[in-house]
């Protein structure tokens, strides 16, 4: 009998159960209407993800000479959302073909992984938070090492979370991941409203803010938007576990509260171009490229490929 652990992002196996008669889509064969909902969230992420990720990288690293300091978060990021958007296909051929627990372990690898990018967004929190309220430290610390040292802690972090998720070794995961989850929002809530709060407090006579304080300004939008969007629905229905039946948090909420936290996705990387004037590279478009009829010259258009939110 196919049996599955509510300890997981989306739905798995629990134990050593093996599945022999029924796929995930059977199963919930009563209430499809959440699980066609999170594969088009999932399909989203792979058509729409992928390219918005990758052109993120492409922009980060061409302009490396004039990045942000959080960049290097946002980098590891959209590498962390690109390798999630990888894995609808495999995802909907299990949840819909397969009855094998061999595929479980495959996804709930990456889905521990993509339940650890919020740390990644925590961390492009505090580095904006340390900007506007406190920049003398800002400063201080702008050109030491210590951001990469904390992705690299980040990515410890996230690949032992995924592993441990993988093998199930997790003892009540479903409240290890709430507990988790929780926390970085309330820490991700205190540093963004920290910054509305100086950024408000700076005055109608300083509307000419420093370039750090509107960097901080774009991104705290930015971030306020994925946080409440992205990651209010399995803060807000995870807690009361207790109170839905088996049937309704396996089939409706695991894919309900997921389906908004996994379309962060593709929605992060457009977000952040949307603040971009994106010039697109040689190898995306030939489009980019516009003749100027007046002069009989091909000119590099300045009109380019700005995403918008």
């Amino acid at each position: 009998m196919e049996m599955y652990n509510d300890t997981n992002n989306s739905l798995s196996l629990s134990g050593n159960v093996s599945v022999t008669e029924k796929t995930v889509f059977e199963m919930c064969s009563h209430m499809p209407e959440f699980i066609l909902f999170y594969m088009v969230l999932q399909c989203i992420n792979m058509f729409m993800g992928i390219p918005a990720n990758l052109m993120v990288l492409w922009l980060i690293h061409r302009k490396r000479s004039d990045s942000s300091t959080s960049d290097i978060f946002i980098w590891h990021l959209a590498v962390l959302d690109t390798l999630f958007c990888l894995i609808p296909p495999l995802e909907l051929a299990n949840l819909l073909y397969l009855t094998t627990s061999t595929t479980w372990y495959i996804l709930r690898f990456f889905y521990g992984v993509k339940d650890s990018s919020a740390l990644f967004l925590a961390c492009i929190c505090m580095d904006r938070y340390m900007a506007v309220r406190h920049p003398i430290i800002f400063s201080n610390l702008k050109d030491r090492n210590h951001r990469p040292v904390c992705a690299g802690v980040m990515w410890f972090i996230t690949l032992v979370y995924a592993i441990l998720m993988c093998t199930g070794t997790i003892p009540n995961s479903v409240k290890v991941f709430t507990v988790m989850i929780m926390a970085t929002f309330a820490f991700m809530l205190f540093c963004n409203i920290s910054i509305l709060w100086a950024l408000k407090r700076s005055g109608p006579g300083r509307d000419d803010m420093h370039l750090v304080k509107k960097r901080a300004f774009k991104m705290v939008l930015i971030i306020l938007a994925i946080i409440v969007f992205n990651y209010f629905p399995p803060i807000a229905l995870f807690p009361f576990q207790q109170y839905f039946s088996p049937d309704m948090f396996k089939c409706y909420i695991n894919f309900l509260a997921f389906g908004f936290m996994d379309i962060s996705s593709s929605i992060q990387p457009v977000l952040y171009l949307s603040n971009k004037k994106l010039q697109c590279p040689a190898w995306c478009c030939v489009c980019c490229n516009a003749k100027d009829t007046e002069t009989g010259k091909t000119t590099e258009s300045s009109t380019v490929y700005t995403t918008s939110g």
